[in-house]
């Protein structure tokens, strides 16, 4: 399954100097959420539209190599993002994301 994270480009341009990404979600560290936030391909336009839609910075789409992040020792997990809530999105947990862990980099218009 293919797992994708939006990104801002200057945390991106941050985690490329730095080689770990420590955002899990617009705003938020994951060193205080506790894992990633992703979604599927089939999910990120509603994210976008739910989260993104003020962000006049350019926004980056990250696809994820699953592979690498268990090599990595990451886990996914399909979770509901809330309580209440059934449908399932990816979350990696186990630390910042290893630059080496993303597979594309490709602008999110």
């Amino acid at each position: 399954m293919t797992l994708q994270h939006i990104a801002l480009e200057s945390d991106w341009l941050h985690a490329q100097q730095t080689g770990s990404y420590p955002v899990s979600t617009r705003g938020q560290l994951i060193a205080d959420v506790g894992f990633t936030h992703c979604s599927s391909p089939e999910q990120t336009a509603g994210v976008r539209e739910r989260f993104y839609t003020d962000v006049t910075e350019p926004l980056l789409l990250l696809t994820l190599d699953e592979p690498a992040l268990v090599a990595h020792g990451l886990d996914v997990r399909w979770e509901p993002p809330a309580a209440g809530v059934d449908e399932l999105f990816p979350h990696v947990y186990g630390g910042e994301l290893p630059v080496a862990c993303v597979g594309e980099v490709s602008p999110l218009r």
